[in-house]
Order: structure tokens, then sequence, then C-alpha cells
């Protein structure tokens, strides 16, 4: 932007000036010594201020929130039988996913084109098949609690993946994770679920980590870096 690149411009020309003068103060000191045996005074020093508090009346910013990611709250489908052992594999996953979407759109959430949702209608009864959006159904525990939970990965456009996540809380199953992303792969680590998507330059990559939030019921975004691309993630493989 002009502003920033008008602001650096000053500030390097300040240190530049700055450098210059401490270079000249400096030869121009032990030119003087070369010249007489006596050191010559440099003049009075400037006093030493402490540090000064800049709009004392203002308050201070509050801490900032970590970036927003995955659901707010756990929204239960209830529209789902209720499963009493806890047992997330009672059900089955094309059941869960067409529960989700229906549920969003009775909140007017339309998270798939016409021809993608009749897509994963037809075939999200046999996931992982080659022209189906719908990925293999996952079952990894992301809670801690013991049990397992279900992951449901769609493809959108574009090589947009949608990722569900759902457990079951009192006999109810309720999405705990609602996330978007272009990744080059997906994994699981001491129950938390990463996403490895390309960096902008070359060999390097953007990690997000969605781990279990206890207070909310919920995955949510813990750590967001960016760096090399790890061996793992090197070779692109769609997720």
């Amino acid at each position: 932007m002009p502003l920033v690149r008008g602001l650096r411009s000053r500030r390097a020309a300040v240190r530049a000036v700055a450098l210059a003068t401490v270079v000249a103060g400096t030869a121009a000191l032990l030119g003087g010594c070369a010249e007489g045996s006596a050191p010559r005074g440099a003049g009075h020093a400037a006093a030493v201020t402490g540090p000064e508090r800049l709009w004392p009346g203002h308050k201070p910013a509050p801490p900032s929130s970590p970036p927003p990611g995955g659901e707010e709250s756990p929204q239960p489908l209830t529209a789902l039988p209720r499963v009493p052992s806890g047992d997330i594999r009672k059900l089955s996953a094309r059941s869960v996913l067409l529960a989700q979407i229906d549920a969003d759109k009775r909140r007017d959430i339309e998270v798939f084109e016409k021809d993608e949702e009749r897509k994963i209608r037809a075939c999200a009864g046999k996931p992982g098949a080659r022209s189906c959006p719908v990925r293999a159904s996952e079952y990894h525990d992301l809670n801690g609690d013991g049990k397992d939970e279900l992951i449901v990965g769609v493809d959108s456009a574009d090589h947009l993946l949608i990722t569900y996540a759902y457990t079951i809380k009192n006999g109810v199953v309720n999405s705990i994770l609602d996330a978007t992303s272009y990744p080059q792969s997906v994994e699981v680590a001491d129950h938390k679920l990463v996403f490895h998507e390309l960096g902008e330059a070359p060999g390097y990559e953007s990690r997000t980590v969605y781990a279990w939030d206890a207070r909310h019921q919920v995955m949510t975004i813990e750590d967001v870096g960016y760096g090399r691309r790890t061996p793992a993630s090197a070779t692109p493989s769609g997720g």
C-alpha cells in the first residue's frame, strides 16, 4: 500500500541519516585524538527520560480471541434416531450426512449447489466411489472419551473439501465440526484434526489444527501455522 511504503521509505531514510551521523562523529573523534594528545569533550549529553504512556485515558484493548473455525456450539440432529449406546457406528454415515443437509436447509443455509446435492443423495450410500463427492467415512476419537466420532468429507466445487464431524451426546447425534479447506492432506493426531494446505511460496504450507473444546463441546481452531512442507504432506494427495 502507498502509505506503508512511504512509511518504510521514511524510516529507512532516518536510519541512514542516523548511521551516517554516527560514522561521521566517530571519525571526527578519532581524528581529534590523532591531532592532539588530550581527548576532546563531546559536549553535554542529553538527559535520559523514562517511558511515558501516551493516551493514558483510553482503555486497553481486550485480549484477542482465537480465529473463528468450526461450530460455535454443537448442533443436534434431532431428525436422526437416538443412539442410547453412544456408538455412532450404529447409524449410517449416509443418514447423518443427509440429516445435516436437511438441517442446514431448514436454517436457510445452502452449502451445496443443486447438482452437487443430487449427486450426494444418489451416492452417499457408497462413499469413496470415484464418481461420488462423498469420501469414505472415518472414525476416530476426537474428544478423548474413548469412543469414536464420525468424520465425513465431501468434495465440493474447485477442490474445496467440506469436513463434518459428529459425536453422540445423551443419545443424540451432534455436529461438532463444519470446516472448509483446500487440503493437500488431512490427518488425525492426538485427538486433533490437522489440515495441510499449499502455501503461497514453493515448498511451504499452511497448517490448521482443530482440537476439542471441552467448554463449548465442539472442535475449534487451536493453531494456525505456516512453514516448510512436512514429508507426509510434500506429495499432493487431495486429502
